[in-house]
């Protein structure tokens, strides 16, 4: 049987591909790949068909054999699978930084851009033009030879430092286990969350429960547990994981921070940039680090007088009503959600049941089918997981448009967050339409005792957010790769169709039609939807400067003065420090190691980039205002937004979407009146 990453022919073969069959397809590939690159290096004069065409051709193989190995290393990860991955990753970097630095390459770029025939492109293929050669000038393909392959060696080990930074995240994660005896120590904790710690007890041989820091038992306990000591314990040993704190000192993520940023400023400046920052931005929508940071701190001067007044009303509630004279961090959340029902009436539990795994799901499909006239089919396809499901996305004469995977809960091996990622991406050739394909994956918890799963209001809106993502991929209509999609997206402008989707959360037509009892099949009552609705914005001045807290410790970690001076744990923590005192009210410990976690900047695509959320934000709150202003024209205007937006992928710059969907530039207004910040 061949291997099963060598199989391009059509889905992945998720249920076969095994830890052995890694090396020899990569190496296969990779191999392939230069043999056609050094072929089309000599092609001579370089067309699209005759060059950019076969060029595609060798580097999608090679694309999405990876994926599928990176996406199960995510997943479905095993210590064969991750010595497999860890293996081959040195040879993807070396071969990804070689397709950056190949000067023949570039130099046959350059000729398609000064042909005759660039300006008879469409912009499609004329962007696909422009971002190459701005991928090599960024790749050191104009640098002296000594320079170039010292940028090469430094991409390769960023590549290998951010797969050890979220292996130790995972690694940690999945190690810790607090085992409760007695069951009145669990008193608050809600009983889903406790069956579950039942049954993770009983899988690892013990008896009572076994409270874990995946974040379907995490952030219930540290909300709900009434005893403030078990909350404690949990609270530290989440924001001490893999760090110098840490149980395991082998997975403290210490020195690959240190190493990141230092290969980051060494690698910028090899390129002709001040700081990482600077590279960073070049590929985005923000011009400057000054400019990123003077938008973050506007924010956050709009934002504090509101957070400092939700943390008065926290702490006077606590003092008053649950007797703790301080209020600790592991406190925040517990008194929040005790405020919440002393307010509102309102808990999270009171919604949850009535927001099941099936109801959500069909909600969510009809929400596309109402905004662009798409059904949501299952569909078959091979799997990771006996819970992963399949479906694919149709037009209304049955043609298939996407597809997609969704993997909706945590378990152990599988990465902790919530995300979207390519499997296959669209493309035309030859008249041939490649469809696309999507990966959306949550960590929500998992039905027990025969029950399906319930979802709170806050897991729905994750789970609209990763579709919104899918949707950019899926409702493509570029047929060019490099462009199609979320390819050559500007990173600060992919989550606005991620935010966008989260506004129908909060729609009482929405909300009522995908609720039903999990015992009772009852919709959700009009009364408790009013209870959320007047709580939305309850302490969301500090949900926001938490949010512009992390934008602006990522933007100054990559742009600030000690930037490009190698800084040790203690500076890159005594910074957090400085820029929690100047935007944050809920001051945390000294002993929080929140960098160590952050996969985000140091094991994503986010770094000196985090301020994308805030900034997508903004387009995403004023893009949505749009089907404000014209309830009755929804079909109307989710056809603009697709046509406008998602269906443009990366051929045209995010805020000429933008602008051609809103007939303007976008706005902060719809935003702050979304957060009730607004006069």
């Amino acid at each position: 049987m061949t291997n099963p990453l060598l199989d391009f022919s059509g889905l992945p073969r998720f249920d076969e591909i095994r830890p052995e069959h890694v090396a020899p397809a990569i190496d296969r590939l990779l191999c392939e790949a230069e043999v056609s690159i050094k072929a089309l290096e000599r092609v001579s004069p370089a067309t699209w068909e005759g060059f950019v065409v076969p060029l595609d051709n060798a580097t999608e193989r090679v694309d999405r054999a990876w994926t599928q190995v990176k996406h199960l290393e995510a997943v479905a990860s095993t210590p064969a699978l991750r010595a497999a991955y860890n293996e081959a990753l040195p040879k993807i970097a070396r071969y990804m930084s070689g397709l950056a630095q190949d000067e023949a390459l570039f130099a046959q770029f350059r000729a398609l851009a000064e042909a005759p025939e660039f300006a008879a492109y469409d912009e499609a293929r004329r962007m696909v033009i422009e971002n190459a050669l701005r991928a090599f000038r960024l790749g050191g393909a104009q640098l002296p030879p000594g320079q170039r392959q010292r940028v090469g060696a430094i991409k390769e080990e960023l590549a290998g430092l951010a797969a050890k930074f979220s292996q130790n995240v995972l690694d940690a994660t999945d190690a810790f286990g607090l085992f409760v005896d007695d069951e009145a120590r669990l008193a608050g904790i809600p009983e889903d969350v406790l069956s579950a710690c039942r049954m993770a007890a009983e899988k690892a041989g013990r008896p009572g429960w076994k409270l874990g820091l995946h974040m379907p038992v995490c952030l219930p306990v540290l909300a709900y547990a009434e005893d403030r000591e078990l909350r404690h314990a949990l609270y530290r040993a989440n924001v001490v994981r893999a760090s110098d704190l840490g149980d395991d000192a082998a997975l403290d993520n210490g020195d690959c921070i240190q190493r990141i940023l230092a290969l980051r400023a060494e690698m910028a400046g090899l390129l002709g940039f001040s700081c990482y920052a600077e590279y960073s931005l070049a590929t985005k929508m923000a011009d400057t680090p000054d400019e990123v940071l003077a938008f973050l701190r506007d924010m956050a001067v709009r934002a504090r007088p509101h957070a400092e007044q939700d943390r008065i009303e926290l702490e006077a509630f606590s003092r008053r009503n649950l007797g703790l004279e301080t209020l600790e961090a592991w406190d925040v959340a517990f008194a929040s959600e005790k405020l919440k029902q002393a307010r509102y009436r309102l808990s999270a539990q009171d919604v949850k049941p009535y927001f099941t795994e099936q109801r959500v799901l069909a909600g969510l499909f009809e929400l596309i089918h109402a905004l662009y006239g798409l059904n949501v089919e299952p569909d078959i396809a091979p799997v990771w997981h006996e819970d992963v499901r399949f479906y694919r996305l149709a037009d209304a004469q049955g043609r298939t448009i996407g597809q997609f995977y969704l993997d909706l809960y945590a378990r152990e091996g599988k990465r902790s967050g919530a995300w979207m990622d390519e499997c296959r991406g669209r493309r035309v050739t030859g008249g041939e339409v490649q469809t696309p394909v999507a990966f959306l994956v949550c960590n929500f918890g998992k039905g027990t005792d025969g029950k399906p799963a319930t979802f709170g209001h806050r897991e729905v809106i994750t789970l609209f957010h990763e579709m919104g993502h899918g949707l950019h991929l899926l409702l493509t209509r570029i047929g060019e790769l490099g462009v199609s999609g979320i390819n050559g997206v500007e990173w600060d402008a992919v989550e606005l169709p991620s935010q966008f989707m989260e506004n129908f959360c909060w729609e009482w037509d929405r909300v009522c039609a995908m609720s039903g009892h999990v015992e009772t099949g009852d919709k959700l009552p009009r009364e408790l939807f009013d209870k959320m609705l007047a709580a939305r914005n309850f302490q969301s001045g500090m949900a926001a400067v938490r949010q512009l807290e992390m934008g602006i410790f990522d933007m100054l970690l990559h742009a600030g003065p000690d930037a490009n001076r190698n800084p040790d744990g203690e500076a890159v923590l005594r910074l957090l420090w400085q820029v929690r005192e100047e935007v944050a009210v809920n001051l945390q410990p000294a002993w929080n190691r929140f960098p160590y976690q952050f996969s985000h900047i140091f094991a994503g695509g986010y770094a000196a980039g985090y301020y994308s959320y805030k900034w997508a934000e903004v387009l995403s709150a004023d893009a949505y205002a749009a089907f404000e202003e014209a309830p009755a024209r929804q079909a109307e205007t989710g056809a603009k937004f697709r046509e406008e937006i998602l269906s443009r992928g990366g051929s045209r710059r995010a805020i000429e979407n933008f602008r051609a969907f809103r007939g303007r530039a976008p706005r902060m207004d719809a935003l702050l009146r979304h957060n009730g910040m607004s006069n």
